[in-house]
């Protein structure tokens, strides 16, 4: 009789802990990495600066040292280790092109960042050819983004958490509540079915695909709705992450504003660290606080609604469904969170000034090809059509109303408590 032993995993919320950990202790201990040479204004200084043999084995040292960091949180979630390894170099390089279109002295006159590049080079791709299911599958985009705000962490000092984490609160439940009911109100207006309405109501007010996914569990919700909802998260995401910059700055806005109107407008992490990077370090910090802020959320308002699911199923049927624990908020509580907060609190009081000046470019570089790395296998995954696959196009249009309200109100709120 034959038995099968279970793999061994952790939670990737914990994974991404332990690994962005593991990047700082490598850091402060045995080896810092050097950051490759990107910039270039002509074609003599891209031969001469990027692609000289020095740079060339910092950039393979890189790709050996991040496979490497990679493969460890792959094997712990557990995913297949060989499909990673096949399918990370492909990312990998594309990556890399993205960093040096972005490296150009013309290009950085525009304030573009390499994000852009990342997610510009994906979509083309991801769109325009059938990639292999097995690859699909190899993309670790939440593993590659989270890994990079664990390592933001490292930046950003506790009391300037302490000051922005309050405000964003207050904001995320003005936010969370006005945008949730407002959506679920479209959602019944236009006649959605209410499973797809609830998970729908919680993407767009709390944290996108996180929060579909945690609503979805939460009701046990269908697959395929699922599915549908994450489709539209990410590719909405992408035009919001490009053009609220833009409006952000064609009107003057302060960095404080935009990073709290994009923190709070944004679905997915990523998309607020891609957006807030485009405006400047500001709001790239004020940005990850409040949509972290938003995300401390996701707990309540996945125990939230288990209560009201099982109170509704219990009394349009005969049957009797179990009730939600508090165990529920743990579970959704993104565990990532605490991973910055303590990265934060090391750099903060545990590490001295000059030992932060030492490993501090070298940790904002793999902080940077983390997040690159992570909006190249966003573009690679998000196909457009999958926004026109479903039948009806009432939740897509709910959906859309729902974000355009989002957008305005937490505007708004950004205004009323981040306007200096």
């Amino acid at each position: 009789m034959s038995s099968k032993t279970k793999q061994f995993t952790i939670h990737e919320d914990w994974t991404v802990v332990l690994l962005g950990f593991l990047i700082i202790g490598i850091s402060l201990f045995l080896y810092l990495p050097s950051v490759p040479v990107f910039k270039w204004s002509n074609g003599s200084d891209l031969i001469n600066n990027v692609f000289n043999i020095q740079n060339i084995k910092d950039l393979f040292l890189q790709f050996i040292y991040l496979i490497g960091i990679g493969v460890i949180g792959i094997f712990l979630v557990g995913k297949s280790v060989k499909n990673f390894l096949l399918g990370f170099p492909v990312v990998y390089v594309l990556t890399v092109i993205a960093l040096i279109i972005a490296g150009n002295t013309t290009i950085k006159g525009f304030n573009l960042e390499a994000v852009i590049f990342s997610l510009i080079i994906g979509l083309s791709i991801g769109n325009f050819f059938k990639l292999p299911e097995w690859f699909r599958l190899a993309l670790s985009t939440e593993i590659f983004v989270k890994i990079g705000l664990v390592l933001l962490g490292s930046s950003i000092i506790f009391s300037d958490i302490l000051k922005a984490g309050s405000l964003g609160l207050i904001q995320a439940l003005v936010v969370v509540l006005s945008v949730w009911y407002f959506a679920f109100w479209v959602c019944k207006k236009l006649k959605v079915d209410e499973e797809l309405a609830l998970m729908i109501s919680s993407a767009v007010s709390i944290c996108g695909v996180s929060a579909a996914i945690a609503t979805s569990g939460a009701i046990k919700g269908d697959s395929k709705k699922l599915s549908y909802v994450i489709s539209m998260v990410l590719v909405t995401a992408v035009p919001m992450m490009i053009f609220m910059p833009i409006i952000a700055k064609h009107f003057g806005f302060p960095e404080e504003v935009t990073g709290a109107w994009l923190g709070g407008s944004i679905d997915t992490s990523g998309a607020v660290v891609a957006s807030g990077t485009l405006v400047g370090e500001t709001a790239l910090k004020i940005s990850t606080i409040v949509k972290f802020s938003q995300n401390v959320l996701l707990g309540l308002a996945a125990f939230a609604i288990s209560v009201y699911w099982t109170y509704a199923q219990n009394k349009s049927s005969d049957v009797v469904a179990a009730k939600p624990t508090l165990r529920v908020i743990w579970e959704r509580f993104p565990k990532f969170v605490i991973g910055f907060i303590a990265a934060s609190l090391v750099f903060s009081f545990l590490i001295s000034t000059e030992t932060r000046d030492v490993v501090k470019d070298s940790l904002k570089n793999l902080q940077g090809i983390w997040f690159a790395l992570a909006f190249t296998s966003i573009g690679l995954e998000t196909n457009f059509k999958d926004l026109f696959s479903n039948n009806s196009k009432k939740p897509l249009y709910a959906f859309l109303i729902a974000q355009l309200f989002n957008i305005i109100i937490t505007l708004i709120i950004a205004f009323l408590l981040f306007d200096k």
